[in-house]
C-alpha cells in the first residue's frame, strides 16, 4: 500500500517537473551559457566539463538537482557530488548515506565521486548555523584537489529556506567574492520556480534548476525526468514525507 501511495505522490512530481521544464526552457539555455563559452565546448559535447554539485544532506542531489545533473550526465560531464553532512536529524546517517550512493547511482554518479563530510560542526539540522568560514573551507579544499571548473549550489533562499542550505550559498559566494575560487572554475546556484499540486499531496512544490545553458535545441524525453522516480523510490518515506512539508516555497526566480 506504501509502495502505492509514494507512487501517487511521485508521479505528479514528474509530471509537473516537464510543465516547467517545457515553460522555462529558453532560460535553461541560457544559464550556463558563459560556462561554456569560456571552454568553447561543442553544444552537445561537454567532456570538458568537471561539475561539483554541492549539497547539504542525501536526497538534496535528487529533490532539487536531479535535472542538472542528469543533462551533465548526457552532455558527457564529470559530476561529482560534495555532500556536507550525512543527514542524521532523525538519527539515520548511516541508512541515508547508503540512500544517497544509491540515489547516485541511478542519476550516474558513481561512488568514488562523492564525498560526505562527517563533521561535529555541521549537523543537520535546520535550526543550526553553519559556519561559512568553515564550509567556505570545505568547498575550496575539495575544489583545488580535483580542478572543478564549475560549481553548483542552492541559491539565495536554499530553495526551501533551510538553514543549511543557506550556508552553502553564503560560502560559494563568499569564494567567488574573495577571490578563492580557482580561475577557471565558475560558481552557480540553483534557479527554481515553485509549482502546488492540486493532486493526492496538497502541498506539493517542485523545483526546475535551470543550470543548464546552451542546451542543444532538441525535446527533452519524458524518460529522461522519469528517472528521478526510482531515485525518490530509494529514500525512505519519512525523509520523503519530510521535503514536502511546508505549505508554500518561495524560490528565486
Amino acid at each position: 500500500m506504501s509502495i502505492y501511495l509514494i507512487f501517487f505522490l511521485v508521479l505528479p512530481y514528474l509530471v509537473w517537473i516537464k510543465c516547467i521544464y517545457y515553460r522555462h526552457r529558453r532560460t535553461l539555455v541560457k544559464s550556463l551559457n558563459h560556462v561554456m563559452n569560456v571552454l568553447s565546448i561543442r553544444e552537445t559535447d561537454g567532456a570538458d566539463i568537471r561539475a561539483l554539485i554541492v549539497t547539504a544532506h542525501p536526497d538534496d542531489e535528487c529533490m532539487f538537482f536531479a535535472p542538472t545533473i542528469i543533462r551533465l550526465i548526457e552532455l558527457n560531464a564529470s559530476v561529482h557530488l560534495l555532500c556536507l553532512s550525512e543527514g542524521n536529524y532523525y538519527n539515520q546517517g548511516a541508512q541515508r548515506k547508503q540512500e544517497l550512493l544509491d540515489s547516485c547511482g541511478v542519476l550516474g554518479i558513481p561512488a568514488s565521486r562523492i564525498t560526505i563530510v562527517d563533521h561535529k560542526k555541521l549537523p543537520d539540522d535546520p535550526k543550526a548555523e553553519w559556519s561559512v568560514s568553515l564550509v567556505s573551507s570545505v568547498i575550496v579544499k575539495h575544489i583545488r584537489a580535483h580542478s572543478f571548473n564549475m560549481v553548483l549550489t542552492f541559491d539565495g533562499r536554499g530553495v526551501s529556506g533551510h538553514a543549511n542550505h543557506l550556508a552553502l550559498h553564503k560560502a560559494v559566494s563568499h569564494l567567488a567574492s574573495t577571490g578563492q575560487v580557482p580561475n577557471g572554475c565558475h560558481a552557480l546556484s540553483s534557479h527554481s520556480t515553485p509549482v502546488v499540486s492540486l493532486s493526492v499531496h496538497n502541498l506539493l512544490a517542485v523545483h526546475v534548476h535551470k543550470h543548464i545553458p546552451n542546451d542543444p535545441p532538441r525535446t527533452k524525453q519524458p524518460e529522461d525526468l522519469l528517472k528521478v522516480c526510482p531515485i525518490l523510490m530509494r529514500y525512505s518515506g519519512v525523509n520523503l514525507i519530510a521535503v514536502y512539508r511546508y505549505d508554500e516555497l518561495l524560490c528565486s526566480q
